[in-house]
């Protein structure tokens, strides 16, 4: 079951104004997986992620019933999709959600 947070119709929160050159990516890409390094996330952002983003998963989580979506998580969220990093690999996975 999806969190409450994700499910059609409830209020959504807003992705942060630093956030949305990531959601804007991708929210137009019609493909249901997008890899992107790092480096490559930090270029559509114009700036550096913070260090526990090259070091912890965590920093990388999607929410989930007990925890809402962090200010970063919305960006990929409200594109409807999870991420999944491989931090040995400096990639990160963005998945298209089921509905």
């Amino acid at each position: 079951m999806k969190p409450t947070w994700m499910r059609p119709g409830a209020s959504l929160l807003p992705v942060p104004a630093e956030y949305l050159p990531l959601h804007k990516y991708l929210d137009d890409r019609f493909a249901d997986t997008v890899v992107l390094t790092i480096a490559e996330v930090e270029d559509l952002l114009g700036s550096p992620l913070p260090e526990l983003a090259h070091l912890e998963p965590q920093w990388w989580a999607n929410g989930d019933a007990d925890n809402p979506p962090s200010p970063q998580a919305r960006s990929w969220i409200r594109a409807g999709r999870t991420a999944t990093p491989n931090l040995r690999a400096r990639i990160v996975t963005f998945e298209r959600m089921s509905a």
